[in-house]
């Protein structure tokens, strides 16, 4: 499975994903949120599009202690090349647990979706034979996956075991990266920094 951006599309109400997941050679580490928001609201065609998302900045945070490393702060954009090329050097990948959704409102907010159709959550660890960990970043993915997978969530910032395919895995909840999650920009990258230090610091070379 590779990335391949677009543009979503609608039939009777439902709204299907716009991409592909982004699923490097090596990833060691899955990224799993709920849907993008409505293309109105990208700055850029790829995950955590939303400018004011704060998970670009976050990772900005825990890889270079710079929360606008990939921030084009004065065009009011994410940096997209460069983040797809570390991304893919650092074997993190990323997509959502819901393929097809409903806007229930004219929102970005998770409560505002209706799943129609769930990602199939066991073709997209089986294409990832490297895969490590799970991280879900917010409430609805977390629900999701856990249900899935039969697994008691864990509590924020922390991780529990789980087998896939026989092959032993970790699950991480971490905060939501939304504005509209009430924590802040510091506290949240706090949680996420547990990930990085596992399974991506590590690997990375400038």
């Amino acid at each position: 499975m590779g990335y391949s951006g677009g543009q979503e599309t609608m039939e009777g109400g439902v709204i299907s994903h716009p991409w592909l997941p982004f699923l490097p050679e090596h990833t060691q580490v899955l990224f799993l949120g709920s849907f993008p928001p409505d293309p109105k609201r990208w700055c850029m065609d790829f995950f955590y599009p939303n400018f004011i998302n704060d998970m670009w900045r976050i990772f900005g945070l825990c890889l270079y202690g710079d929360s606008n490393y990939y921030v084009d702060v004065e065009n009011r954009v994410f940096r997209h090349q460069m983040i797809v090329r570390e991304m893919t050097s650092l074997g993190v990948g990323f997509y959502d647990t819901a393929l097809k959704v409903r806007r229930l409102r004219d929102t970005a907010s998770d409560k505002d979706l209706e799943v129609v159709c769930p990602t199939d959550l066991d073709a997209l660890l089986g294409a990832a034979p490297g895969l490590r960990a799970v991280v879900t970043t917010g409430q609805k993915a977390t629900d999701i996956v856990t249900r899935h997978f039969d697994i008691v969530p864990p509590k924020m910032g922390e991780g529990v075991p789980f087998s896939f395919q026989q092959r032993p895995l970790m699950l991480y909840r971490m905060p939501s990266s939304s504005r509209a999650y009430p924590m802040k920009l510091a506290q949240k990258a706090a949680y996420y920094q547990t990930i990085f230090d596992l399974y991506i610091n590590q690997h990375y070379t400038t």
